[in-house]
């Protein structure tokens, strides 16, 4: 079960690596393409673009996950609400079947406690 866990994380380094290098490279050919000629700036090379991706992400986006995140688990726990025990029941032995937890998955916790 362990080496699923490790190809998995392995997959996802993959396609982070490929999606860096491919929007690095779109970063650095459209620097290079339009910042000379319009303003007289300097070209990028591949990693400097890079840095200008990692640089306008802190700028703009924050060092934070973003809210995005906190309205997923807010539509989550809305369904969550509505479920009725036996349809939460049915969910929980849903996951413990098909996410191959070892121990028993914690429940969300209710509003309000």
């Amino acid at each position: 079960m362990r080496w699923h866990w490790i190809r998995h994380a392995l997959k996802i380094a993959a396609f982070l690596v490929v999606v860096v290098g491919v929007v690095g490279f779109a970063v650095m050919m459209l620097w290079n393409w339009l910042v000379p000629s319009l303003f007289g700036g300097p070209t990028l090379g591949f990693w400097q673009a890079v840095g200008v991706l990692v640089l306008s992400r802190i700028l703009v986006g924050g060092l934070r996950g973003g809210g995005h995140h906190q309205h997923w688990r807010h539509r989550m726990r809305e369904r969550w609400e509505r479920m009725t025990p036996e349809e939460r029941e049915h969910l929980r032995r849903f996951h413990r079947h098909h996410a191959c937890h070892h121990r028993e998955p914690e429940p969300p916790k209710e509003p309000g406690t």
